[in-house]
């Protein structure tokens, strides 16, 4: 009898300690810090540099994806409820956007503020640039040399009638373009622009900005209007058409003797109602560190905006060039009127 008693005794004593242990376990989980991340990026290099940081830092990311628009209206809907503790997307339009919709918070850094650009970021620190890419001018090799080009206001020249080829206007990065046109010439002279490159259409505008240079490999046009890391995905595709349309085509930076080529950014912001502020600015200095800079410039073909980052080969190869120091909080205050004018001249 008294060894049987024993017998229980020690399995209520193994029992308990496995409770206790589990308990223990759980309470350390949930004493592990997070992060909530609402992101409209979807590349494979975003989820190695994630990695990296909870390596590093020990606090978890929790990616929530979703188109930009679905995630400003989700932050929206949330309220103060929102799980979110940072924003990140792309255009630079979208992070203005939601700051005005009150949805993000000004964030206070030495290390941001020294090595972001201050036209690549929000003048409160609303939001920050994390990478750079550029609108460009592409053409076909065969029909077209690059000394035929020049800005984006030649491309109304009746040469390239029925030759440019283009996303429709509701696209953000077209929006964004005719907005810094009208930040750098003036409303009248972006209509004319607008216009003008209505009239030189190859074709109604359809589809994203790899389909404009697989329709100059087509024969379809001779000049697209693209953002450059578009042509180092086509360039570097698994797809041998892509990479056959990518390799026809030129690339050409427009308004290199003025005010330089327009460029925009992905970019991130801390939510309103972030509960782990200090550690989002931890997370986004992360992301502006030469290293991550530098995954970011390789895997996605995207410029640094660490100036001490190195670019990928491919874009080495094509070259320095003058940029448009445009503050970018521009395009979203000027997007209202952006969209209007590609109302008014029919831009489809």
């Amino acid at each position: 009898m008294i060894r049987i008693y024993s017998l229980f005794f020690s399995l209520f004593l193994v029992t308990s300690c496995t409770n206790e242990n589990k308990e223990n376990n759980l309470e350390k989980q949930n004493e592990r810090e997070y992060l909530t991340l609402y992101t409209h990026r979807h590349y494979d290099s975003d989820k190695l540099i994630f990695k990296r940081f909870e390596e590093t830092t020990g606090i978890i990311i929790n990616v929530v994806k979703a188109s930009a628009d679905e995630l400003i209206q989700k932050m929206e809907t949330e309220g103060n409820q929102s799980p979110a503790d940072l924003l990140l997307t792309v255009d630079a339009g979208r992070l203005v956007r939601a700051k005005n919709k009150n949805l993000l918070q000004s964030a206070n850094s030495d290390i941001l503020n020294s090595t972001i650009p201050m036209h690549l970021k929000d003048s409160s620190n609303y939001w920050f640039g994390l990478t750079k890419r550029a609108r460009v001018i592409v053409y076909n090799k065969e029909t077209v040399t690059s000394s035929d080009l020049a800005d984006y206001e030649d491309l109304v020249n009746e040469k390239w009638k029925n030759k440019i080829l283009i996303r429709s206007s509701n696209n953000i990065y077209n929006q964004s373009l005719m907005a810094s046109i009208i930040a750098n010439k003036g409303i009248d002279s972006a209509k004319v622009w607008a216009e003008g490159i209505v009239n030189n259409f190859a074709r109604s505008p359809k589809g994203n900005d790899r389909d404009q240079v697989k329709a100059i490999l087509a024969k379809e046009g001779d000049l697209a209007i693209i953002n450059t890391y578009y042509l180092g995905k086509l360039i570097n595709s698994k797809d041998s058409n892509e990479v056959a349309a990518g390799n026809a085509v030129g690339i050409f930076f427009p308004n290199q003797e003025n005010r330089g080529t327009h460029i925009n950014v992905s970019g991130i912001g801390i939510a309103k109602n972030s509960k782990n502020k200090l550690n989002a600015i931890k997370f986004i200095e992360y992301l502006i560190s030469e290293e991550v800079q530098e995954i970011f410039a390789n895997a996605n073909y995207e410029y640094p905006v660490n100036k001490y980052a190195k670019s990928s080969k491919l874009l080495e190869s094509w070259g320095e060039f003058k940029e448009d120091k445009l503050s970018l909080t521009k395009l979203g205050e000027l997007n209202k009127k952006a969209v209007i004018l590609f109302d008014e001249v029919k831009w489809p």
